[in-house]
């Protein structure tokens, strides 16, 4: 797995999973010991230092809740909710490039980071077209509006630390699409 597809997955992961699912506690466990910036390539060390003081995936899990899932939910993580689209779309353009579907909506932002982080590992043809087409059409046209208001409604600090280093994250990446050349 190479840069781009691990930051994909890793904060794919962190806005797709409940912080107390099992899937995820050795990635918890590895940002509560200050272990992810070893690993991380990106330069976002303070970032990473405020996340690992604020990880404690029990107590996320309210904050999760209260953001993210059930009726009271403060954050649409669901593009449907920002973008006035058909996104049956997503499902389409990513079943078209192989990608198996998932259990959950194609369209939530997760989903759509660790679709980037499949797209670079599995691809068979240009996958760097397809994660531009990824980037340009299903995740940043609202990507800074969802990730201002994580930022505005967390209580705590992790996801609110978490929306910036998405953010910057996103544009790293997408920076290093442009570096790329098309085939």
């Amino acid at each position: 797995m190479n840069d781009f597809s691990m930051v994909c997955r890793v904060l794919g992961t962190l806005f797709y999973r409940q912080p107390q699912d099992a899937m995820l506690a050795p990635l918890m466990l590895l940002i509560g010991e200050g272990k992810l910036a070893a690993h991380w390539p990106l330069e976002q060390d303070p970032l990473l230092e405020r996340l690992q003081k604020s990880c404690d995936p029990q107590g996320l899990a309210a904050e999760y809740r209260f953001l993210f899932s059930g009726a009271g939910a403060q954050v649409s993580p669901l593009r449907s909710a920002w973008v006035t689209a058909d996104d049956s779309d997503i499902g389409t353009f990513l079943r078209q490039l192989g990608m198996p579907a998932g259990d959950g909506p194609a369209d939530h932002f997760g989903a759509l980071l660790l679709a980037g982080s499949w797209l670079e590992d599995h691809a068979q043809l240009d996958e760097t077209q397809a994660q531009r087409q990824l980037f340009d059409f299903y995740l940043l046209p609202w990507s800074d509006r969802f990730l201002g208001k994580v930022e505005a409604c967390a209580t705590g600090d992790f996801y609110r630390v978490l929306a910036i280093i998405c953010r910057e994250a996103l544009q790293a990446l997408r920076e290093e699409l442009d570096e790329t050349p098309a085939c």
